[in-house]
Parts: structure tokens; C-alpha cells; sequence
């Protein structure tokens, strides 16, 4: 893919992780550029010209199989494998039924797939395409922890760059807070989409990038979890007003990788001492919830599963009588894209029963979404790595209070 390394398919570590999960093979498939995952991982370039189906079978056993399109024949030569090719429907039925006939009777077979559709991330292969190979015998499965385990998994330069990113990140968050300050004592006016270009041209500068610039919302701005401040919508930042600032970034390269945080600030009225005491309380409910899934994705344990961190994050919420505030999934993956394709802290939007696997990394960001009536949002979000050895650590700073600006 544009922008990523150029990878050796392991094809024998792919076979061990297909035979320890009882798997008969793991089927790629595309049409037109649909399924990104599959070219990342097979190291297909994606400029290529894909106007016709391609199927590349990688068994458990034995070699690896590919069916193409006359007219696009050489699609799949940078594989390893034995090719067949069709032209007609029939050809292509025919090819299918040889590609798997290999496998035995009734194998079980990975795909881009997701029962019910619940992680659409992972969800690429259409209906059609998984009743088509259903047709052939095939027992189809989700590939959702073998793309964790082959696409999620981070590198030593990926990690490199992902402290890079923060270094700048974590720097161009201070910077603004400290900006929104020098506004504030000289009287001069500025809003929230002046401090977002400003934060983003920062970044730039240490030479960082994103395809979206960051979220800078106050008060009720804040409480839509996704605002984007424009030049003509955006509100000033003003004394009395809770500020989000909603951040991420990474270098540029072949070995790039996300960092993306979440701090909370509050510019004081003169002669103030600090921030309002419902403040106080809602960001202290968040951050016990936020350490709740800190302590346990850090804790070691071998096969903890996205969901449990988000019902360790949502059950403090839930104590305190905040949970109907909190709208969104505890986390993301994160990697070479700001939401990659790993394990989700996720047990509310979908139910995320893949395993986080070391060498992974994820958000924990719990917010409190117009709580109790009150037109502000607040959120604290934190970056969390697993080392090899299986052992998860926040590879940032952890706000413990709102910032006071």
C-alpha cells in the first residue's frame, strides 16, 4: 500500500497461527480495491489494475493457491504458489472448486468476514462472495485475530515513530493551552479554528502528519464527540469556557504509526482559583474510569479480549450514574492508521471478542457526552502499547486534572 513498507509474506508463520487455531486455510479475495487489509498484508501494491476477481488460498498445509483473470493473469505473480486462471463464469466455479478441493471435506476457511456484520472493520468480504464459497463446502470464518495478529502486530520502527509522534503531539498540546493563556491576558480574540491550524501547522513543522486535523471544541462544541470547527462556525475561546483538545498525528514514512490524545483544559475567569467543582467531579468520574482500563489492560493477563477493557471502563461510568453519557466504545486500535485493525476496547458499539495481542496498541478514551444536562463534553484519552512479552503500558503522559489555562 502507498506509504507502506514493502513486506515478505510470512507464509510459514501464517500456517502456524492457521494450524494452532484449527483453521484449514485463509482465503484473500478481491475486486476493485475493496479489501486494503489484504494488500497490506500480502504486500500487493495497490496501484495495480484490478478489474476482475482474485482469490489467493493460503493453506494450512501445503502450497498456497491463486485464481485469476485471463486479462489480469499476472495479478498475483509476486506470490508464492501454483496459478490457475479463468475467463467465464463456468471457468471460474470450475477454479474455485479445485482451489478448495485440496483443503478435504467441509474445510474451515478465514475470510474478511464478520458474522452480523459486527466489526465492520474486518467485515470486506461481500455476501455473495462468502455464499459462493459456502457453495463449494467451505465453513467460513472471521480472519479478525489473524489480521490482529498479521496486520495489527507493531514493529521496533513503528514504535519509534509512534514516540516520536507523542514527543510532537504531547508538545503541540501544552503549546496551545499555553497560546489559549496569552490570549486571554492581552484580551485578543481567538477561536477554536485558529487554534486548531495553529496546533496543526506545530505538527506539520516537526514534521508530522494526518489526514484530519485535530478536535478543538469548547463547552457544548465538546459534547459532539467528532466537532470539526470551521472558519465560519467555530466559537471563541473564551474565560469560563472548558476546552477539548482532541489530538493525533505520526511521521511520515514507511514505518509510520499513530499517537492520539486527549486533554482537557479550563481558561479562568479573573480571580478565579480554580476549576468549578461539577467539573472537577465529572473529570474525576472519568479518569477513575479511564485508570480502571489502564490497570487492566496493563495487568499482564494472557488472553484478555477488547470487550473486558470496555466493560471495566463503562462499569465506573455506570456506578457513578454517568453511563448514558458515555456514547461511544472505550478505545480503538492504533497503529500505521490513526484507527487500525486490531482489537477495539469495544464492548457497545460491537461486542470486540478479539484477543489483544502483544506487540498491539490501543486508545482508552471515556467521555461524558451533555452530562446531566450540562452543555459541555469532556473526554481523556491515552495511548496503550503491549511489548512482546505481553506486558501493556501507557506510553504517554496521564492527565490527572483539567488543565487550568
Amino acid at each position: 500500500m502507498s506509504g507502506y513498507p514493502d513486506p515478505v509474506l510470512p507464509i510459514a508463520e501464517i500456517q502456524a497461527e492457521l494450524k494452532a487455531r484449527g483453521l484449514d486455510a485463509w482465503l484473500f479475495y478481491d475486486h476493485h480495491h475493496r479489501d486494503a487489509i489484504a494488500y497490506r498484508i500480502l504486500g500487493l501494491p495497490e496501484p495495480m489494475m484490478v478489474t476482475r476477481r482474485w482469490y489467493y488460498l493460503i493453506p494450512a498445509v501445503g502450497t498456497p493457491g491463486k485464481l485469476v483473470h485471463r486479462i489480469e493473469s499476472g495479478a498475483l505473480d509476486r506470490l508464492p504458489g501454483e496459478r490457475m486462471q479463468y475467463s467465464q463464469w463456468g471457468e471460474l466455479d470450475a477454479g474455485l472448486r479445485a482451489l478448495i478441493a485440496r483443503l478435504g471435506p467441509t474445510p474451515c476457511v478465514a475470510m474478511q468476514y464478520s458474522p452480523g456484520c459486527a466489526l465492520p472493520a474486518v467485515s470486506l468480504a461481500d455476501a455473495g462472495t462468502v455464499e459462493q464459497m459456502r457453495a463449494q463446502g467451505c465453513k467460513i470464518v472471521s480472519s479478525g485475530d489473524l489480521i490482529s495478529r498479521f496486520d495489527a502486530v507493531w514493529t521496533p520502527a513503528m514504535l519509534a515513530s509512534h514516540h516520536a509522534a507523542g514527543r510532537a503531539v504531547d508538545a503541540a498540546i501544552q503549546g496551545a493551552f499555553r497560546r489559549v493563556r496569552e490570549h486571554l491576558d492581552r484580551g485578543a480574540r481567538l477561536t477554536e479554528f485558529e487554534l486548531q491550524q495553529w496546533i496543526w501547522s506545530q505538527l506539520r513543522g516537526a514534521g508530522m502528519e494526518s489526514e484530519d486535523p485535530p478536535i478543538v471544541a469548547v463547552n457544548a462544541h465538546a459534547a459532539d464527540p467528532h466537532y470539526q470547527p470551521t472558519a465560519e462556525t467555530s466559537s471563541a475561546i473564551s474565560a469560563g469556557d472548558l476546552l477539548l483538545l482532541d489530538v493525533w498525528a505520526t511521521p511520515s514514512g514507511p514505518n509510520r504509526c499513530f499517537y492520539d490524545v486527549t486533554w482537557m483544559g479550563y481558561c479562568l475567569r479573573p480571580g478565579e482559583a480554580g476549576v468549578p467543582a461539577p467539573l472537577v467531579h465529572l473529570f474525576e468520574a472519568l479518569r477513575q474510569a479511564r485508570d480502571a482500563g489502564i490497570s487492566l489492560a496493563t495487568c499482564g493477563r494472557a488472553g484478555l479480549r477488547g470487550f473486558e477493557v470496555d466493560q471495566a471502563v463503562r462499569g465506573v461510568l455506570a456506578k457513578a450514574g454517568l453511563a448514558e453519557f458515555f456514547v461511544h466504545r472505550t478505545g480503538h486500535s492504533l497503529g500505521r492508521d490513526v484507527h487500525a485493525t486490531g482489537a477495539n476496547m469495544d464492548d457497545f458499539e460491537t461486542h470486540d471478542e478479539r484477543l489483544i495481542l502483544p506487540g498491539t496498541a490501543f486508545t482508552i478514551e471515556p467521555g461524558l457526552y451533555a452530562p446531566r444536562g450540562q452543555a459541555v463534553g469532556l473526554r481523556t484519552e491515552v495511548n496503550v502499547y503491549v511489548d512482546p512479552r505481553g506486558q501493556g503500558a501507557v506510553t504517554g503522559p496521564v492527565q490527572a486534572e483539567i488543565v487550568r489555562i
